[in-house]
């Protein structure tokens, strides 16, 4: 799932063009972000730089960015060459401490995860940052529901890999052949059926230990009030 993605100051020193230019010119909307961080931070697709350099010839030729602006409006730049076909800047990616702290779990286990092959960064900065997409909160609470229900990590890997398998298939479902989307799909289904199964028997002993330990709360507070009685009557002076 690994792509290609840049921070502000990657595409500067790729570019050759400063990051307060770089800066500027987002801010009027000559360059559009390909998402940002849970922090607001841009980031950029890397066929982006082919209309950085667009932009950076037309500054070079003496135009000011207002100039650039009115001429994009007439003649346009050439797109950043990833044919994406939702809006790039509705795309919201996070950072190895963002979702940690958004799915409630610590970022070593994260790493540990990682290491484990369980989940994997969606993108990583030239800077060296791990990014993931806010799908990715769901996955990693999901991860930890999973823990919970005395799953093993190789059995949370195997949903995990369903999971990350039908977050790309979504996203982008001409990447991938028909034939293998009709069998991923088909075995997403029977994997979600047999969590369905395996849900049941939990729910039925969870509904058996709320009854018993209802019982057995009841039974306690009654032997706790038994004995304090004997306790008490242990101290009242005896008649005679």
């Amino acid at each position: 799932m690994s792509k290609d993605v840049l921070s502000l100051e990657d595409l500067a020193r790729e570019s050759g063009v400063t990051a307060e230019s770089l800066a500027e010119w987002t801010k009027v909307k000559l360059l559009k972000p390909a998402g940002f961080t849970d922090r607001k931070a841009p980031l950029f697709a890397a066929g982006g730089l082919d209309r950085v350099a667009h932009i950076k010839r037309l500054a070079d030729l003496g135009y000011g960015t207002e100039e650039i602006l009115k001429i994009v409006k007439k003649v346009g730049l050439p797109r950043d060459g990833r044919g994406r076909k939702k809006s790039p800047d509705k795309d919201r990616f996070l950072t190895v401490g963002n979702l940690a702290e958004r799915s409630g779990v610590s970022p070593w286990t994260i790493k540990h995860w990682e290491d484990k092959g369980i989940i994997e960064p969606d993108m990583r900065t030239e800077g060296g940052f791990r990014l993931y997409p806010e799908a990715y909160v769901f996955l990693c609470q999901l991860i930890r529901d999973l823990q919970l229900f005395g799953y093993t990590l190789e059995e949370i890997k195997a949903v995990s890999d369903e999971v990350r398998t039908f977050i790309a298939i979504e996203a982008d479902p001409d990447a991938f052949p028909e034939a293998e989307v009709e069998k991923r799909l088909a075995a997403m289904h029977a994997a979600i059926q047999a969590l369905f199964d395996k849900m049941k028997l939990l729910e039925e002993g969870i509904e058996r230990w709320q009854d018993l330990l209802k019982k057995k709360k009841k039974d306690i507070l009654a032997l706790q009030a038994k004995n304090r009685k004997r306790a008490k009557a242990a101290k009242e002076p005896s008649d005679g």
